[in-house]
């Protein structure tokens, strides 16, 4: 299957730069997949549209300060880091801007006079030894939300909160489950008050849900892994709306991403573990009825899971509907869901 199938052209001005100036006032492209017709509605009718009894489910992953910026000691030039896994207290694999100039033993100074070195090669990444401890503290003092690439600006005081779902919980992720970011106290209190049940996994968002697919055919794609968790309260949900045939609707691909990886010889099976999962069209969905998802970049694997969903024609004639009509795109933008 060719990457440029799932290819869109979008004006660049409905790249949202911002979040709305209020949580939850998005609009939502409501689409029936059975019949491809798209309605136009607002994130803040979800609980109307929902049936009472529906499984919600939610990644409550936090995203971690991980952008960094520093000096050379060898060139003196500028350069930043993404901060991926941490290895040991002050070890760290890390994505390198211009990463072929950043090689074995080239030394950084970074806030406060921390300094560190570049200690091995990881492929594209790189092992990046600090001179202390780099912890959580730290990085909420000296690290910056790490925006997409897209947002063509630096992150403002207003990103830590806005780039960050109300019910985050387990720090860990480098970039926003993005779909969760429209859900506010008032919308989760009115999902409350209509019956319908939610619950949480964990994945932490890294390489294997934002890198670009760079291969001519999908297949050849391979999934960086990343790190879930899943609980025995979610699947004793999951297990319960499944034998009562209630529909579970994941918030965002990457609760779909643990769900579908967690689902094995007919059971979720809870427990901690990593996932690669690709899902692209021709996958059998095992446990997501429905998705509440953002609107995707082009030829990424969320765009791909996405098409799986609903078909790849589908899709892509519902973005061009919410083109037509001005919807903002990607992590800061509008809604969809698919039912």
């Amino acid at each position: 299957m060719e990457t440029t199938e799932f290819s869109f052209n979008l004006p660049e001005e409905l790249i949202a730069q911002f979040p709305p100036e209020y949580r939850g006032t998005s609009r939502m492209l409501c689409l029936d997949r059975s019949t491809g017709i798209p309605e136009h509605c607002m994130v803040s009718d979800l609980p109307e549209i929902l049936e009472a009894g529906a499984l919600l489910v939610f990644n409550d992953s936090k995203v971690r300060r991980a952008r960094l910026f520093a000096r050379s000691m060898d060139t003196d030039a500028d350069t930043e880091f993404l901060l991926l896994d941490k290895l040991g207290p002050a070890r760290w694999r890390v994505m390198a801007k211009k990463a072929k100039r950043q090689r074995i033993g080239r030394r950084y100074r970074f806030d406060d006079g921390i300094e560190a070195e570049i200690e091995a090669e990881d492929g594209d990444l790189r092992i990046l030894r600090f001179s202390v401890e780099i912890d959580e503290t730290w990085l909420d003092t000296h690290g910056h939300m790490p925006l997409p690439p897209y947002i063509k600006r630096m992150d403002e005081i207003n990103d830590s909160n806005r780039y960050q779902t109300i019910y985050a919980r387990a720090i860990g992720s480098v970039a926003a489950p993005t779909a969760g970011l429209h859900f506010t106290p008032e919308i989760l209190a009115a999902l409350d008050a209509r019956g319908i049940e939610k619950t949480f996994v964990t994945l932490h968002v890294g390489l294997g849900t934002f890198l670009p697919v760079r291969s001519s055919t999908i297949e050849e794609h391979i999934m960086h892994e990343e790190a879930y968790s899943v609980s025995e309260e979610t699947a004793q949900a999951v297990h319960r709306a499944k034998a009562e045939k209630r529909p579970i609707i994941a918030v965002g691909t990457t609760s779909v991403r643990v769900l579908e990886s967690a689902w094995q010889a007919g059971h979720l099976t809870e427990g901690s573990g990593r996932t690669s999962i690709f899902i692209y069209p021709g996958y059998r969905f095992n446990v997501v009825d429905r998705l509440f998802t953002n609107f995707h970049t082009p030829e990424s694997t969320l765009l791909m899971l996405v098409a799986a969903f609903a078909g790849t024609d589908v899709i892509l004639k519902s973005y061009q509907e919410a083109i037509k009509a001005r919807y903002r795109f990607f992590s800061y933008g509008d809604a969809m869901y698919i039912k």
